[in-house]
């Protein structure tokens, strides 16, 4: 549940299927993966994992609770919007936020509502509010409402109940004056698919597209395991639901589909099409091991798993983890087996024919669930993936395929790739000032170079066509420097800003609007959200922000240009009923047309720049 998030984060930062008649098993494709042919050919498969699981829990320890222990030890198609409001990993492809641009209206979740603003005409105003959840929610207090996206004049809302062990999907109409109405909630059976760094869904053109774990190690009666099985539904006890799956969308690598080796998840890729009246959805379940990272290009999904054991003893049988690659097109699902772990999304990019996806891999990792990409150890390599490799699993990534990379200290490590490039750097918590560099990874081939910077790293973004390395200084100042990546890549230009840290950890929280213009966009303007107060470690996390900083770029030289400030937080007085920690943060910079915006909290601040700084122009709070 959420409040065990809240323990772990303060723990981390202070030290039926319908019946298939088809007898037999499906034919091996070595190209693809391979589901089931039957319900009883399912069975059977199942009835191995229930056996490994009697044996398991007869011999060691409850396995259910490894995911959580292992957790903690790690603590020790469409083209893109011209116009959009959300720094994106990927152009083309829409990620769950907290606010997005509708035509003349801002669109804010926050705390459990959904809020409107009009800016349209040089205006500034309060809308409209409404609860993110449906009208007959019981206990709305269960469910977190963390991501939102736009179709049109659609609102939707994801979020994840844990009264109803679920991701629900809430659909919302915005009208031509603002006016928001609640429109349709389905439910999708699912495990909590919450991470500290990614996003669990993307929009791309009409479709709308989830990751979601279900954890199937310990369901005891594995007879009824139609019933926990990926399926949607309307809310309510006992609504009727429709099976997303049907034994052949059950895949599983071929080694791993002779049951010895203990599968603790099912990683669920469900793709749903917006346009449609009644939401219409469709699934893959993949059967694989609890950690994992994913990322979705405008081609495909992936997926990357560790390694499976025949158990949790130090002498278990281990075999390779699994990449796994669901496209977009309605090809077949397929699979590599591989080694390491990445960090997060940011560790996975395809180049730009899509041919190949490099990753960026530490030996020890457990995946970007829970925390866990906040702590990794061993060394560093870039996996380089031909999409010609993949297959169902049986084949392993060639070794000549690993790129050794420098290694870092510290177990917190960011990473971004920036055109041709690779950065990364690493550190400990708190202590990245004592890290001050950074490397970069030429994709073509060649030697990784090492810069030298004044301070150490917490974030990475794009400048247009350059690099920026964002963290903390000496004496409490906050660093910003430019990395040009040319022939070669070499530290550009510092600005470190006294007596602030970072407001925000998530990349949405960023954004950088090059100037009309400029060549490669290397000239233009940054907003980040930053703390003045400096009040504690792990703030940072949930959102602390009491500025947004904004940083001009010319000619590759930083000027800063000023700060709109946050004045007083009425979340304690918003009567909150749901959804009422900022988990995705809550302040974002907006550039929209020539004009600047910063949001913080319940309160928007529009900016204006005359001689290259920015004023306050007005402000507003539309706090419930």
């Amino acid at each position: 549940m959420r409040i065990a998030r809240i323990s772990f984060a303060v723990g981390m930062l202070l030290g039926s299927a319908s019946c298939s008649q088809a007898s037999g098993s499906l034919p091996v494709n070595e190209k693809a993966l391979r589901g089931f042919a039957s319900d009883s050919e399912l069975d059977a498969f199942f009835e191995k994992l229930a056996d490994r699981e009697r044996v398991e829990r007869a011999t060691t320890v409850d396995l259910a609770e490894a995911p959580a222990e292992a957790a903690e030890v790690a603590a020790d198609a469409a083209a893109p919007d011209a116009e959009s409001i959300t720094n994106t990993q990927e152009a083309g492809v829409d990620e769950g936020g907290i606010v997005k641009r509708v035509g003349d209206y801002l669109v804010i979740l926050r705390r459990g509502r959904i809020f409107t603003v009009r800016h349209g005409g040089d205006t500034l105003a309060p809308i409209d509010q409404i609860n993110a959840f449906p009208p007959s929610a019981k206990d709305p207090s269960e469910t977190w409402y963390d991501e939102m996206l736009v179709k049109g004049t659609q609102i939707i809302v994801i979020g994840y109940s844990y009264g109803e062990f679920g991701t629900e999907v809430n659909r919302f109409n915005l009208s031509d004056d603002g006016k928001l109405s609640f429109r349709d909630t389905r439910q999708l059976r699912s495990g909590d698919y919450y991470s500290s760094s990614n996003y669990a869904s993307r929009l791309i053109g009409d479709e709308l597209i989830m990751y979601t774990p279900i954890p199937v190690w310990g369901w005891g009666d594995w007879g009824n395991w139609r019933e926990l099985m990926p399926a949607i539904r309307k809310p309510g006890r006992g609504g009727e639901e429709k099976p997303l799956v049907q034994p052949e969308d059950f895949l599983v690598a071929e080694p791993l589909r002779g049951g010895e080796y203990d599968l603790e998840v099912l990683h669920t890729v469900t793709r749903c099409d917006l346009a449609a009246t009644d939401l219409d959805c469709t699934a893959k379940a993949i059967f694989g091991s609890w950690s994992h990272a994913f990322y979705v290009s405008r081609q495909a999904v992936y997926i990357w798993t560790g390694q499976a054991r025949t158990g949790w003893s130090d002498d278990a049988k281990r075999t390779s983890g699994q990449l796994y690659r669901v496209p977009l097109d309605g090809g077949d699902p397929s699979a590599l087996g591989v080694e390491g772990a990445p960090i997060d999304q940011f560790s996975f990019a395809e180049d730009a024919e899509g041919a190949t996806l490099r990753v960026l891999l530490r030996d020890d990792g457990h995946g970007e669930g829970m925390w866990a990409s906040e702590a990794t150890s061993g060394d560093l390599r870039l996996a380089e993936v031909s999409l010609n490799g993949f297959g169902n699993g049986s084949a392993d990534l060639p070794e000549q395929n690993y790129r050794k990379l420098p290694g870092v200290n510290g177990f917190r490590l960011h990473n971004r790739y920036v055109g041709d490039w690779l950065l990364y750097s690493g550190g400990a918590y708190g202590d990245e000032a004592r890290n001050p560099f950074a490397f970069a990874v030429p994709l073509a081939g060649g030697d990784t170079q090492k810069i030298s910077l004044p301070h150490g790293v917490t974030r990475f973004d794009k400048l247009g066509s350059d690099g920026v390395a964002i963290g903390p200084a000496g004496r409490g100042a906050l660093g910003f420097s430019s990395i040009s990546l040319g022939n070669q890549a070499k530290r550009e230009d510092t600005y470190l800003l006294p007596s602030a840290g970072e407001g925000e950890t998530r990349s949405q929280a960023f954004f950088y609007r090059a100037d009309r213009n400029s060549e490669d966009g290397l000239s233009g303007t940054l907003g980040l959200p930053v703390s003045r107060k400096l009040s504690g470690r792990g703030a940072e996390f949930l959102g602390s922000s009491s500025a947004m900083f904004f940083l001009r770029r010319n000619n590759r030289k930083f000027a800063p240009a000023g700060e709109l400030a946050a004045r007083s937080e009425t979340a304690r007085k918003d009567k909150c009923i749901a959804s009422c920690v900022d988990w995705y943060g809550n302040a974002r910079p907006i550039f929209m047309e020539d004009r600047i915006f910063a949001l913080m909290g319940y309160e928007i601040v529009e900016g204006v720049v005359a001689n290259g700084k920015i004023s306050e122009k007005r402000r507003i709070s539309f706090a419930p």
